[in-house]
Order: C-alpha cells, then sequence, then structure tokens
C-alpha cells in the first residue's frame, strides 16, 4: 500500500525525467526465502511491473532498468534460458498496459546477442508502441557501458572515415549521439538496490551528474515507497553541476 504521507512530500515541480535502476539482489533474497534463483527473478518481474506503474503515475518521462548485463552471460545456462523466458512472457504480458498507459518501449544494448524469439518479440513490442509519446521505458539488455562506449568512438571514426562528420565537430553532444541512449535524457536519479554501492558498468557516461541513491531492499521487496523515498531524497540535494550556490 502506497504511504500517502510520503507521496504528497513529493514534489511534482521536481521531478526527475529520468530514472535509472539497476534491479539487485533476486538471488539473494530467492536464497532468503529458501527456493531457486530463477524464483527471485519472477517475482522481481512484479517490481518492475509495480515500478512502471508508479512512475507512470507520477509523470517520470524515462525509466531504464538494467535487466541483463554484458556479464550475465557468464552465468549457468539454465539461468539465462529462464530469464529470457520471463523477458518474452513479461512483454507479451506487459503489450496491453504499454498501450493504454502510452508507453514507449525501448531497449539499449547488444539486442542481437539475445536468442532469435526473444529478438522478435522485442521487435514486435517497440513497433506496437512506437507512436506512444509517453513514458519511455527501456530495458538494458546484453548492456555494458564500456562496450557501449567502445562501439560509439568506432561508428563515429568510421563516420570522420566517411567524411559525414570531423573530429573537429567532436564534443560531449556528437559523441552522445553516438550511444545506446541517443535521444534519451541523461538520468537525473540513479537507484541500485540490494545494498551493493557500485555502478557495475551501467551508464557510465550518461551518469556524469546523475544522483546516487543506494538501498539495503532486495530488488523483489521494492516497492512504489521505496520509489518515492528515492525521489525524496534526490528532492533534497543542491545539484549543482559544478556551479556555486550563488550561481545558482
Amino acid at each position: 500500500m502506497i504511504d500517502k504521507d510520503l507521496l504528497n512530500k513529493i514534489d511534482k515541480d521536481r521531478l526527475p525525467r529520468h530514472i535509472a535502476i539497476i534491479m539487485d539482489g533476486n538471488g539473494r533474497w530467492a536464497k532468503k526465502k529458501l527456493l531457486p534463483r530463477v524464483m527471485g527473478h519472477r517475482v522481481g518481474v512484479k517490481s518492475v511491473e509495480r515500478i512502471v506503474i508508479q512512475c507512470c503515475k507520477l509523470g517520470i518521462e524515462a525509466l531504464t532498468l538494467y535487466a541483463f548485463s554484458d556479464e550475465n552471460w557468464n552465468r549457468p545456462r539454465e539461468e539465462i534460458d529462464t530469464l529470457m523466458k520471463i523477458l518474452k512472457r513479461f512483454l507479451r504480458k506487459e503489450l496491453n498496459r504499454m498501450l493504454k498507459e502510452n508507453i514507449r518501449f525501448n531497449t539499449i544494448g547488444k539486442i542481437d546477442n539475445l536468442p532469435k524469439s526473444a529478438i522478435d518479440v522485442i521487435k514486435e513490442t517497440k513497433d506496437k508502441t512506437k507512436k506512444n509519446n509517453g513514458m519511455i521505458l527501456t530495458l538494458a539488455l546484453s548492456y555494458g557501458s564500456r562496450g557501449e562506449i567502445i562501439e560509439a568512438i568506432k561508428k563515429l571514426f568510421s563516420d570522420i572515415k566517411k567524411g559525414k562528420t570531423s573530429i573537429d565537430n567532436l564534443d560531449d553532444s556528437l559523441l552522445s549521439r553516438y550511444l545506446f541512449t541517443s535521444g534519451l535524457p541523461e538520468p537525473d536519479l540513479l537507484i541500485r538496490t540490494s545494498g551493493e554501492l557500485r555502478i557495475s558498468n551501467f551508464l557510465l557516461y550518461q551518469i556524469a551528474y546523475t544522483e546516487l541513491y543506494f538501498t539495503n531492499v532486495l530488488w523483489p521487496a521494492f516497492r512504489e515507497n521505496d520509489l518515492l523515498k528515492a525521489i525524496l531524497s534526490f528532492q533534497k540535494r543542491n545539484r549543482r553541476f559544478g556551479l556555486t550556490d550563488e550561481q545558482l
């Protein structure tokens, strides 16, 4: 149940435009419950659904969820297969909600590395929601930020060789257009669950001025009130972007 007092404290005029979340702790949640690891992932999807709905209600412009990293390919085959099945089931189930709530579905990462059946569902969901102009829901899949930056530099150098641009034009704005996140605002708030205090190769370039929020709550137990607490913490911070208080 949503805490109305928490909700009422939220300043609707100072919401983060873009929230990114490292959804961590599924396996540990399952272990605490004496359940198989895959049960943590299945229950974690419920948290995804609830947070997506709450972000829509608040009017968040973009929500990006770290769903599957490059390093996750090193996990046991059975767990990977289960994660792909969960992904497909989630997208098929949530498509109607995305259409109803005007959500545009997006992905970042090396999507071509995923199984064809997952790629097909992703493409279908993107196609059916592409005209929506509400919240952008992005799943980071087969994603790693260092790899993203390397790919961006390769594409940029290729365009320089072809004469499409010049090295003299290289600045933050130009390089950003070659990243997977091109077209998205930079994250204002990054949330990591489970008590871990690291970024884990997620949006390294994009979070230069992002506010970081760490919580001990494991992802399958993360609820709307936990999201509200993170946003309230964000709203209490003074974002100076290198300026002094007097300049602001």
